[in-house]
């Protein structure tokens, strides 16, 4: 497994970040069953433990709520760690979206 590391910066009270985050794994898990299962998530005030499996591949990692920043510390398999630029990119801009005011 391979690491993969994304720092998103936001704007918005840690609050509101949190509860547009927790609705968008809500969605994931029936906007895209068809690409991703078996989602487990744990949460310990603004800290996230995850697991999922996406397109076969199994991804575990901690995604932290900060003040100003969102964390994202993920495990992915090496052959998904390959296209770990198009992936940051695409994580980047759905927070983006997510995140407007």
């Amino acid at each position: 497994m391979k690491s993969l590391k994304l720092i998103i910066p936001h704007n918005l009270p840690q609050d509101e970040t949190l509860a547009r985050i927790r609705h968008l794994i809500t969605n994931l898990e029936h906007d895209q069953k068809d690409k991703i299962s078996d989602i487990d998530e744990h949460w310990h005030n603004e800290n996230c433990k995850f697991r999922f499996t996406a397109l076969g591949y199994k991804v575990s990692g901690v995604l932290s709520v900060h003040p100003s920043t969102i964390e994202l510390h993920a495990k992915v398999p090496f052959a998904v760690f390959l296209f770990r630029n198009k992936i940051k990119a695409l994580i980047s801009e759905k927070a983006e979206e997510l995140l407007s005011p």
